[in-house]
Formats: structure tokens, sequence, C-alpha cells
């Protein structure tokens, strides 16, 4: 039980992370052409976000049966 416990506060906690992340990937095409620079770097961290997101949903899945 303490394992999916810990994934349940894994997934919770990656999840903000990638609620955060999509929020400043918004944020910054708001303020294109301003901080274009940023567009990758900004990108690419809400991309691993959200991928990281998905592999613990995963595994919490799949410890849930």
């Amino acid at each position: 039980m303490d394992d999916i416990d810990t994934l349940k506060t894994r997934v919770r906690k990656l999840n903000a992370q990638a609620t955060q992340a999509k929020m400043d990937l918004h944020d910054l095409s708001e303020e294109l052409p301003t901080n274009w620079e940023r567009i990758l770097e900004v990108a690419r961290v809400a991309h691993d976000a959200h991928k990281s997101l998905m592999a613990a949903r995963k595994d919490l899945a799949a410890a849930t049966g």
C-alpha cells in the first residue's frame, strides 16, 4: 500500500509541475515575439514534465491493477 501511496504522491507532484510548465509555455506564446529565443527551452521543460507525468500515471495504473 505504501508503494501505491508513493506513486499517487508522485503523480500529484508531477501533475503540478506539468501544469506549471504548460502555463509557462502559454505565457511565453502570448508574449511573442518577445523572448522568442526561449521557445525551445520552455517547450523542452513542458515536454519533459508531461513525459514524466504520463510515465508515472502508467506506473500507478499498473500498480493498482
